[in-house]
């Protein structure tokens, strides 16, 4: 886990190749299935496969109790893909024009003596949000990237069922 000015983000070995991680991180409803923080509560889109595509997250900000936003949607940007390596992704909800924060996770092989797997670091960076809306960052905390990691693990752990697109 680390911490700069504009950036949080928590890692975790997952015991499982990166293309079986990667699947569940362009699937739409993989984002469902895998957040910790209550917010995601489904998803309209097909599993991404480039740089540009999009897909709609039905969200519900009641669940941090943080803010009274109620139940929205965001669209989902992706913003860098990688296949394997490395998915990013800016959002579109209420705030129009975004924020101009950027989630995403990078992977990476871990070396056998590590036990194999993929070395997975979930992130927040709102190096490049705007200045007006600076001041409520981090969205999400270390916790809760922490936790998706793990409910990562478990998901992938018990296959994951490859969407076949909503």
């Amino acid at each position: 886990m680390s911490r700069t000015d504009t950036r949080i983000d928590a890692t975790r070995l997952i015991p499982a190749p990166a293309a079986d991680v990667f699947a569940v991180l362009c699937d739409p409803q993989g984002h469902v299935a895998i957040d910790a923080t209550g917010m995601l509560q489904d998803a309209t889109g097909s599993p991404v496969t480039a740089e540009g595509d999009t897909f709609v997250v039905h969200m519900d900000r009641e669940a941090l109790g943080d803010r009274p936003m109620g139940r929205y949607d965001v669209e989902v940007t992706i913003r860098s893909f990688v296949p394997d390596r490395e998915i990013s992704w800016s959002i579109i909800g209420t705030v129009k024009p975004g924020i101009g924060h950027v989630f995403g996770y990078e992977l990476e092989p871990a070396p056998v003596s590590d036990g194999g797997g993929t070395r997975v670091t979930s992130y927040c960076d709102w190096s490049e949000a705007r200045e007006d809306w600076k001041h409520v960052f981090p969205i999400v905390t270390t916790t809760a990237l922490r936790g998706t990691l793990g409910i990562l693990d478990r998901t992938v752990r018990r296959g994951y069922p490859r969407a076949s697109g909503s």
